[in-house]
C-alpha cells in the first residue's frame, strides 16, 4: 500500500486554483491602479515605515508603477500557466516587495497572498491545463502528488483556525468588541442596517464569527458538509465585504475555498473552459502522473515541513512578551488576528536639543492621514517616527535632538489612556525584538488567547 507521500490525485483542483488565484490578483492590481492608490499610498508620502529587518525595501517613486505592472503581468501569466516558474517567482517578489514598503498598509490578507505565492513557486500547478503544457514546456500530467494539494488546504485551514483561536478572548466574546462599535456605524445600509442598532446583534456576529473560523476548515474537508460550508463561506465573506472596507480579501477567500471541492467538480470547470476554446481531448486527458525525482521531493518536503512549522508556531511568539498583546502589539502582526481591535488615539511629539530649543511637531507636515492614524496607536511605528523626526531636525540644525511623545489611545471602547512614557527620549531608543519597556502598562486584562 503506497505511503501518503506516494499517493497521487487529480491535478484539476490545483490548475483551477492557479487560474482563479492569478485572475483575482490581476483584478486587485487593476483595481489598485484605477483608484489611484499607488500614487496615494506609495508615491505621495514623504516618509515610510518599513518592517524591522526589511529596511532595505525602499519606496521607488514613480517606478512603483513598474513594480505593480510586473505584479499584474506575473499574476496573468500564473493564471495562464505561461512561463509559469518565472512568473510565480516574479509574482511573489513583486507582491511581497509592495507589501513591505510601508507598515501603515499592513493587512493580514496581504501576508496570506504572499505565502500562497511562495508556495506556488514550488508546486506543479503548470503541468495541467496551462499554456506551458500546451506548448510542451513542461511534462504534461493530469495527476500530481496528493501532498501538493493538501499543502494549500492546510495553509487555508491555518488562516481560518488561528483567526478563530484569536477570537477566544473576553473582548470579542463577552463585550462584543469591536463589533459593538463597528456595526451601529453601518446602520444606514438598506434592508439590513436597522438590525445593527439592536444591542444583541454584535454578540451574535461575534460568536458566529468565532464558531465559523474554528469550524470551517473541517466542514470544508468533509464531503457531506462541504456544500453547506461553502455556502457559509460565500455568505460570511460577502457580508464582510459589505460591512467592512477590506478590499479584495473576501473574494480571494471565496475562490480559495474552492480548493476543498472534489476533483470531479474542478474537472467539470476544466471541461467547460476547454470545450469553449476548442482544446483537444488528448490535451484535456493526458493520462500521465507527475512525480518529483526522489531527491527533489525529499528536499521539497523538508522545506514545506519547516514552512508549516513556522506558520504553526509564529503566531504564538506574543507569549515571549509581557503585557497585553492588543495594547503593546508585540507579536501581533503575521498571526491571523483579523479585525479584533478598534484603536483610536493621538500622539503629539516634542523635539528638543541641549541648547534649549524646542518645537512641537505638526504630524501633517511629515505623514499622510493614514500613516498618522496607524502610527499613533502602534508603539513600533511611534519609535520609527521619532527616529524620522530626530534625523530631520538634526539636519535642521538641532544638536543631538531629543524626541518625546504624549500619546493617548482608546482600545475597544475603553477610555483613552497614555501609551508611551512621556519622559523617555525616543531618539535614543533602538528598535529590536526585545520588549519595549517604555510602553506604559495597560492596567486592564483581556482574557484569552
Amino acid at each position: 500500500m503506497p505511503s501518503y507521500f506516494q499517493k497521487s490525485v487529480s491535478a484539476a483542483p490545483l490548475a483551477v486554483f492557479r487560474i482563479v488565484f492569478g485572475l483575482m490578483l490581476l483584478g486587485s492590481v487593476v483595481r489598485f491602479w484605477a483608484k489611484g492608490w499607488i500614487e496615494q499610498l506609495y508615491i505621495q508620502p514623504r516618509f515610510f515605515f518599513p518592517f524591522y529587518g526589511f529596511e532595505f525595501v525602499k519606496p521607488l517613486g514613480e517606478y512603483t508603477y513598474v513594480v505593480f505592472a510586473i505584479c499584474g503581468l506575473s499574476a496573468l501569466l500564473v493564471a495562464l500557466g505561461w512561463f509559469y516558474r518565472g512568473a510565480s517567482v516574479g509574482l511573489f517578489l513583486s507582491f511581497t516587495y509592495i507589501e513591505l514598503i510601508d507598515k501603515s498598509t499592513y493587512l493580514n490578507h496581504y501576508y496570506f497572498v504572499s505565502l500562497i505565492c511562495l508556495m506556488l513557486i514550488f508546486l506543479p500547478a503548470q503541468v495541467y491545463f496551462s499554456v506551458d503544457a500546451f506548448q510542451n514546456r513542461v511534462r504534461v500530467a493530469d495527476s500530481i502528488p496528493l501532498w501538493c494539494l493538501d499543502a494549500l488546504k492546510l495553509m487555508v485551514g491555518i488562516l481560518y483556525f488561528y483567526a478563530g483561536l484569536a477570537k477566544l478572548n473576553s473582548d470579542w466574546l463577552l463585550r462584543a468588541m469591536p463589533l459593538k462599535i463597528w456595526l451601529p456605524a453601518r446602520n444606514d445600509l438598506p434592508i439590513i442596517g436597522f438590525w445593527f442598532n439592536h444591542p444583541i446583534v454584535p454578540f451574535v456576529f461575534s460568536w458566529l464569527g468565532c464558531i465559523y473560523d474554528l469550524s470551517i476548515p473541517f466542514l470544508l474537508c468533509n464531503r457531506l458538509t462541504r456544500p453547506w460550508a461553502y455556502g457559509a463561506v460565500v455568505v460570511f465573506h460577502l457580508l464582510t465585504a459589505i460591512l467592512f472596507p477590506i478590499g479584495m480579501f473576501p473574494y480571494v477567500m471565496i475562490v480559495t475555498a474552492l480548493v476543498f471541492f472534489s476533483a470531479k467538480f474542478h474537472q467539470k470547470i476544466i471541461e467547460i473552459i476547454g470545450n469553449t476554446i476548442g482544446l483537444s481531448e488528448a490535451f484535456m486527458y493526458p493520462r500521465q502522473i507527475f512525480k518529483y525525482a526522489f531527491a527533489s521531493q525529499r528536499l521539497l518536503l523538508g522545506m514545506f515541513g519547516i514552512f508549516f512549522l513556522i506558520q504553526l508556531s509564529f503566531p504564538f511568539r506574543y507569549l515571549c512578551y509581557p503585557g497585553e498583546l492588543f495594547w503593546t502589539e508585540e507579536g501581533y502582526r503575521f498571526s491571523w488576528r483579523v479585525m479584533l481591535m478598534e484603536k483610536a488615539g493621538y500622539a503629539q511629539f516634542t523635539v528638543k536639543d541641549v541648547s534649549g530649543r524646542q518645537v512641537i511637531v505638526n504630524n501633517n507636515q511629515f505623514l499622510t492621514p493614514l500613516q498618522e492614524k496607524m502610527m499613533a496607536t502602534q508603539p513600533d511605528m511611534i519609535l520609527q517616527y521619532a527616529h524620522i523626526l530626530r534625523d530631520y531636525y538634526k539636519n535642521q540644525g538641532f544638536h543631538a535632538p531629543q524626541v518625546y511623545v504624549d500619546s493617548y489611545v482608546a482600545l475597544n471602547g475603553r477610555l483613552g489612556r497614555p501609551l508611551i512614557d512621556p519622559r523617555v527620549d525616543l531618539a535614543k531608543e533602538k528598535e529590536s525584538f526585545k520588549h519595549k519597556s517604555w510602553i506604559i502598562p495597560f492596567n486592564d486584562e483581556i482574557k484569552g488567547l
